[in-house]
C-alpha cells in the first residue's frame, strides 16, 4: 500500500472551467465610484510615499539643516522609525487597493493623530495638518461607501 493517496481530479466538460483555477470569475463592471475610490485610493498612497521618504531621509541624514537624527530624544527617534516603516506599508497597500491597505493606512493615520494630540514633542503636527488628516480619512469612508452601494 502506497504510503500516499493519488490525488484525483475532475475533468472539466469541453469548454467549461477547471475546477483548479485561480484566476477570478468575471464580477460586475466596476461603477463610477468604484473608480473614483481606487484614484484617491492612488493619490493618497503617493502623498504617504512621500511622508515615507521623508522620514527615511530625517533617518539617514540627507535633509540639510535638520537636527541630526542621533541628537533626537529616544521618543521621537521612535516616533520617526514608526512612521518610516508604516507609511511605507500604507503607502503600497493603498497603491495596491487592496483591504489591508486601508487597514494599515488608517493605523497609520490614527496613530498620527493620537500622538499629535497627546504628545505634541513626540510628533509636532499643527492644527491645519490635523484637520487635514481628518478631512482625507472621511472622505475615504464616505467614497468607500457609495462605492458599495453602488456595487449593489
Amino acid at each position: 500500500m502506497p504510503s500516499y493517496f493519488p490525488i484525483r481530479r475532475r475533468t472539466p466538460r469541453p469548454g467549461g472551467i477547471p475546477s483548479d483555477r485561480i484566476e477570478r470569475a468575471q464580477g460586475p463592471a466596476s461603477g463610477t465610484w468604484d473608480t473614483v475610490l481606487i484614484w484617491f485610493m492612488r493619490l493618497t498612497a503617493l502623498v504617504w510615499l512621500l511622508k515615507s521618504v521623508f522620514a527615511w531621509a530625517t533617518i539617514l541624514d540627507v535633509l540639510p539643516g535638520v537636527r541630526p537624527f542621533e541628537a533626537e530624544p529616544f521618543g521621537r527617534q521612535s516616533a520617526i522609525v514608526y512612521f518610516a516603516v508604516i507609511d511605507a506599508a500604507a503607502a503600497i497597500g493603498l497603491w495596491l487597493t487592496s483591504a489591508w491597505g486601508g487597514v494599515i493606512w488608517l493605523l497609520a493615520v490614527t496613530s498620527a493623530m493620537t500622538l499629535a494630540v497627546l504628545t505634541p514633542q513626540l510628533l509636532p503636527l499643527s492644527v491645519p495638518l490635523l484637520v487635514f488628516g481628518g478631512c482625507v480619512v472621511t472622505l475615504y469612508f464616505l467614497l468607500s461607501w457609495l462605492a458599495a452601494q453602488e456595487a449593489r
